[in-house]
């Protein structure tokens, strides 16, 4: 009888194993880590002093000096016991992150799943400085040993980049998830410079357009929180001039006061009723228990709670049109109820993924940045799209 179940157990494993395989398979592949240990010398380290890191997959075929460089998102630490704690996760230390990373969505190798970008130099760079690629500190506190480097952390890592064959790169997207989207907007013109002159370059923000609104409860949450975040880091100096110049710099950290001053083409995609800042921002934490199942699922949400919803959705447009009407601008902004569309096949480009103007997200992305045709949408309020996923 326990030989039958050794056998029975390992034959479940087995079925796993190909089940998993073929699921990888299927959407994306696997990408071994690379450790920038170089980057230890310059003083670009993670929370913890541990070398940056990011997984590249090669282009190939007419991809061979196209790059797509893709921010991991993570959210941000605003003070030392909050970054102490990062720097034990995979967000804030390389000792503990995944050998592997699996490439999906804007990062697949497939045409199937990823028209335009599939054959490209893929990277996708780990996040472990919690500041959005900003801090700048020199001194290291004794006490806790955290280093807040992420803008050398940015640096060493397109540095090295460049050193492996971006330097020549005809095409490149420097794109990004949540606070990866906002590293994407932070840091867009400063890429742009650092590529090839007569390079195609551009920049892509996936729910990365953060927004400065009040919570329920009429305290500005989101603006203590940013400007936490940038003096825990000393992200002053590393923020873009023309908002530092006018604004305190934790008001920097918003794309409302940064995105206007941007000169290199960049696509906005963005759902309207972003889950994780309505369930962080516009209602952190257990501000109110009656939003509880609501800003988890917006099909629970009451008719009062509804409109609240669709306030912050009128004042994320409003944010959105004071950017201007640049030509070289592209946006998505769906109202699901997501957060993050580019990772994931089943919303970048898979059947019954979200379409707006009759294109999914994939083909809007691809037609902007080789200028087959401008895209510039807004979906119609909640709850009229039904091509959202459920």
């Amino acid at each position: 009888m326990e030989n039958g179940n050794k056998k029975l157990r390992l034959l479940w494993c087995w079925a796993f194993a190909l089940a998993l395989f073929a699921l990888v398979e299927a959407d994306g592949f696997l990408v071994d880590i690379t450790y920038v240990e170089s980057a230890v010398a310059k003083g670009a380290v993670c929370l913890d002093g541990s070398p940056p890191a990011y997984h590249l997959a090669p282009g190939f075929g007419s991809g061979v000096n196209s790059w797509l460089v893709h921010f991991q998102g993570g959210a941000w630490c605003n003070n030392a016991t909050d970054c102490l704690r990062r720097s034990l996760t995979a967000f804030g230390s390389s000792k503990e992150m995944a050998n592997q990373s699996d490439f999906t969505g804007i990062l697949s190798n497939t045409p199937d799943y990823n028209p335009d970008f599939y054959n490209w130099n893929k990277v996708q760079v780990m996040y472990c400085d919690g500041s959005s690629f900003t801090g700048n500190k020199e001194e290291v506190d004794p006490k806790t040993n955290l280093h807040y480097r992420g803008a050398r952390v940015w640096q060493a890592i397109i540095e090295d980049l460049l050193t492996k064959g971006m330097n020549r790169a005809e095409n490149a997207l420097i794109s990004g998830c949540s606070a990866g989207g906002l590293t994407s907007i932070l840091h867009c013109d400063k890429f742009h410079q650092l590529l090839p002159v007569g390079a195609n370059v551009k920049c892509l923000s996936d729910a990365g357009f953060f927004l400065n609104v009040e919570d329920v409860a009429g305290e500005d949450h989101a603006a203590t929180f940013f400007n936490d975040v940038v003096t825990t880091h000393g992200s002053a100096m590393n923020l873009p001039s023309p908002c530092t110049s006018k604004l305190p710099a934790g008001m920097c950290f918003f794309p409302q006061n940064v995105v206007k001053h941007i000169k290199t083409p960049l696509f906005i995609l963005n759902a309207a009723y972003d889950s994780w800042q309505i369930a962080h921002n516009l209602v952190p934490g257990d501000s109110d228990p009656h939003w509880q199942s609501c800003k988890n699922d917006i099909s629970q949400c009451s008719a009062k709670q509804l409109m609240t919803l669709q306030g912050f959705r009128d004042h994320f447009l409003e944010a959105l049109e004071e950017q201007g009407n640049s030509s070289t601008r592209g946006q998505f902004i769906n109202s699901c109820f997501v957060h993050c569309q580019t990772e994931m096949q089943k919303t970048w480009f898979a059947p019954g993924s979200p379409v707006l103007g009759e294109k999914k997200i994939a083909d809007a992305v691809g037609d902007w940045f080789y200028d087959r045709s401008p895209f510039r949408k807004v979906d119609c309020p909640y709850p009229c799209d039904s091509t959202c996923p459920k």
